[in-house]
């Protein structure tokens, strides 16, 4: 598969990237050998393998919810540089 130069200009604007003459011929070479890479991927023969298989064996790694008690208020609030009424003060940034 070819990819034009055309096609890299207009990739290039759609991404909003101003290249230069020797980028763009640069770029143009580096794309087409990218797709004639995935060209080659295509005649792979991948019966039987499922998409979301993975080398290793993958786990969830997330523990179980589990309730325990809060640290409480006070202790939340202890390190704030402002507090008032049991809340975290702020400095306001909305005129």
């Amino acid at each position: 598969m070819k990819i034009t130069r055309a096609e890299v200009e207009h990739v290039a604007k759609l991404a909003r990237l101003a290249l230069q003459e020797s980028e763009l011929d640069a770029l143009t070479g580096q794309m087409d050998a990218i797709l004639d890479y995935v060209e080659k991927l295509k005649e792979l023969d991948t019966d039987g393998i499922v998409p979301t298989s993975h080398a290793v064996p993958m786990e969830n790694a997330f523990r179980e919810d589990a309730v325990k008690d809060s640290i409480g208020v006070d202790k939340a609030l202890s390190n704030a540089p402002e507090s008032g009424d049991g809340c975290f003060r702020v400095p306001r940034v909305i005129e």
